[in-house]
């Protein structure tokens, strides 16, 4: 490793990929690699240096030399694309980004973030109360965080590093926690696992690979004997370890009590005052309690925290219209949005757009999809996002919108701006006050820009 000075990312545009591909750019390698497609991530990784392709041209990796290179792959590139083939043929090193990961965090204490929902706010939480303590870390996070306006965060003075541990691919089996939260363990990614037992399974061997303590949410069981760390729990409006209660909407703001076991922390205030942001916060606070970190710190971290890029942003919010974009993509993860919008405004007329993401995701979790998008009024579907996968016969949008009993309608995406615009001007025009929620994990982001847009300029 100490002959290398070159890192090729194959899948360069990723949030994951980015972050370490940053990461080595500020260590002072030269740092290059491929992505499918243009992206605002991508286009912000070449204005700081780094250099990407965006075909499959040999051109760009036949000057690498092979005894200087290392090349980080995601996944979700195909075994046949032309230059991952070349690499491999002639002999360069290839690591999986987990493998690359999980070296670095075996060179610090690491702070790790599992769980199939809320591990991307929960760690960038912890890293924000952290970075602005006196014990300072570093981060690979899954978002990038608004407060920081990147997915990296370095600190040379810090023996801590923040870490999303993910559970595709077994990623997370790489790592080696000094601390961990679990936040949930609802299956998913079961065209990886198969079946829901094995996704359980793989999470109590991650159990057992932490080594100082485990943070688990009060529902969450971990079955075995084989964990060497310390257990506690975290919850909200229940007893456990640590805890939050006495939580209250005041002026639009959420404050709650922060109990641990030795101390009560009262009235703080959520940064970002979304519902489920709460029980993100008591995990991130244990941890940060844990290493160290103040009640002062505490305090002003969470009240300090201003979000994750897609986690819950509001774009528009006034008397009349509001709007939010959010990344959920799991039955679980909609329910949690949809439930905090409903509590933050009860009396609004709620448009959920959403795009699937994956195939084999649509086709096992349909019926969840189709139970928690009748909780909004109205319901837009734009065509499954099929990332990594081939088309499965039979799971379209159209079969999901079937399932769905709410007021509905299939939307392209070229469209999507124009028909939300419309869709407000009539629900104002009846007398409603109204929330749209564009939700997904795939491009629909790249509608935020436009849907805003029309939205404000053409409505209010």
């Amino acid at each position: 490793m100490q002959a290398i000075d070159t890192y090729y990312f194959l899948g360069i545009g990723g949030i994951g990929m980015s972050a370490l591909a940053r990461y080595f750019a500020a260590k002072g390698f030269r740092v290059l690699g491929y992505d499918r497609t243009s992206s605002p991530l991508t286009q912000t990784l070449e204005s700081e240096g780094i250099e990407v392709q965006y075909d499959d041209r040999l051109d760009s990796v036949e000057q690498l030399d092979v005894s200087k290179t290392i090349v980080v792959r995601t996944p979700a590139v195909p075994e046949d694309m032309a230059v991952y083939v070349w690499l491999r043929d002639n002999g360069f090193t290839i690591l999986k980004r987990a493998e690359v990961l999980g070296l670095i965090t075996r060179q610090q204490h690491a702070l790790c973030v599992a769980g199939t929902h809320g591990k991307t706010t929960t760690s960038t939480i912890l890293a924000h109360i952290l970075y602005q303590s006196h014990i300072g870390t570093n981060a690979f996070l899954g978002g990038i965080a608004n407060n920081y306006g990147t997915n990296l965060l370095l600190d040379a003075n810090s023996d801590y590093v923040v870490v999303e541990a993910d559970e595709f691919d077994r990623s997370f089996h790489q790592l080696t926690p000094h601390i961990s939260v679990i936040t949930s363990m609802d299956p998913d990614h079961l065209d990886i696992y198969g079946t829901e037992e094995a996704y359980c399974e793989s999470f109590e061997h991650y159990a057992s690979l932490v080594e100082n303590a485990l943070v688990v949410h009060k529902r969450v069981s971990i079955i075995g004997t084989r964990l060497s760390a310390k257990v506690y729990t975290y919850a909200v409006n229940e007893p456990a370890d640590f805890y939050a209660d006495n939580v209250r909407v005041e002026d639009g703001q959420i404050y709650f009590d922060f109990h641990t076991p030795k101390s009560i922390l009262t009235d703080l205030q959520l940064g970002v005052p979304v519902w489920v942001n709460i029980e993100n916060s008591v995990a991130a606070m244990a941890v940060a309690y844990m290493v160290g970190a103040s009640e002062e710190e505490l305090r002003h971290g969470i009240a300090s925290f201003s979000g994750v890029y897609r986690r819950f942003n509001i774009h528009i919010n006034t008397p009349q219209v509001t709007y939010i974009d959010d990344y959920a993509h799991h039955p679980q993860e909609l329910t949690a949005t949809i439930e905090s919008v409903r509590r933050l405004f009860p009396d609004r007329y709620v448009i959920g757009v959403f795009q699937p993401h994956l195939y084999s995701r649509t086709h096992d979790f349909a019926d969840g999809f189709a139970q928690v998008l009748n909780l909004v009024d109205e319901v837009a579907l734009l065509p499954i996002y099929p990332a990594r996968e081939l088309p499965i016969p039979g799971v379209t949008s159209e079969w999901l919108l079937e399932k769905i009993q709410a007021k509905r309608a299939l939307v392209l995406p070229s469209i999507l701006p124009k028909y939300l615009r419309e869709r407000v001007k009539n629900r104002l025009a009846d007398g409603n006050k109204v929330v749209v929620i564009t939700m997904g994990a795939g491009d629909i982001d790249r509608q935020v820009a436009e849907i805003t847009n029309k939205l404000t300029y053409k409505i209010l």
